[in-house]
């Protein structure tokens, strides 16, 4: 698991924009409040560009429909894994970077964090690991700051079959023992890392949160 000490040199402050990702577990309000964020920024003139993983871009995007297919039900673990951090890596090259050399915040849902939180302690492969094989994946690029939204299981999973109509992808669709093992482990990186994460209980109303997001995101750190 990264340490303080070990992210400063993930830290992308040589460009002039920020990276923020929005995590947790599947159901738990990320996309919500990225564009609530995305919003607030074009109103204060500062640019910015939304983005998802897996997918992002038109090869992600294929990575994607496999990845979360029901199809795929007998993919490897490994597999699994390294078809993230395709996805990761080419959204990388082909979006982030550019865009942050222009000045251009990244809004994105989901980065690095997702592999540590589902492949790592989800699926149980060694977090040393899997921080190697991101560095090289994302050319030590890591957020400037994490939006972790944490709620219960059984309220996420709510969310999903009532937004989705019932129907859950091949990851929403693990016993609810996966999904515990990857909010705990969520919960463990952000204790790893307090400066980068901001944590919110994403429990209450959508209202609440926004609020919340809003005093100690928008006023603490961009302080418009």
């Amino acid at each position: 698991m990264p340490t303080n000490r070990q992210r400063v040199k993930h830290h992308p402050s040589a460009l002039p924009a920020k990276f923020i990702s929005f995590e947790g577990i599947d159901g738990c309000g990320k996309s919500t409040l990225m564009e609530q964020l995305s919003h607030w920024l074009a109103t204060a003139g500062i640019p910015c560009i939304m983005t998802r993983e897996p997918g992002g871009t038109p090869i992600g995007e294929k990575i994607r429909e496999l990845l979360l297919a029901t199809s795929s039900a007998g993919m490897s673990t490994r597999a699994e894994m390294l078809l993230y951090s395709a996805s990761r890596a080419q959204l990388t090259d082909e979006v982030i970077v550019p865009a942050m050399k222009k000045g251009t915040w990244v809004l994105t849902d989901r980065f690095v964090d997702a592999t540590f939180a589902y492949q790592g302690y989800g699926r149980g492969h060694d977090l040393q690991r899997l921080k190697t094989i991101q560095e090289w994946t994302t050319r030590d690029l890591w957020p400037d700051k994490t939006i972790l939204l944490d709620c219960s299981i059984e309220v996420a999973l709510d969310r999903i079959a009532g937004r989705n109509g019932g129907k859950f992808d091949r990851i929403e669709q693990e016993n609810n023992a996966f999904h515990l093992k990857v909010r705990n482990g969520y919960m463990a990186l952000a204790a790893a890392e307090p400066e980068r994460f901001l944590v919110l209980d994403a429990s209450r109303p959508l209202e609440e949160v926004i609020e919340d997001f809003y005093n100690r995101f928008w006023l603490a750190v961009v302080g418009r």
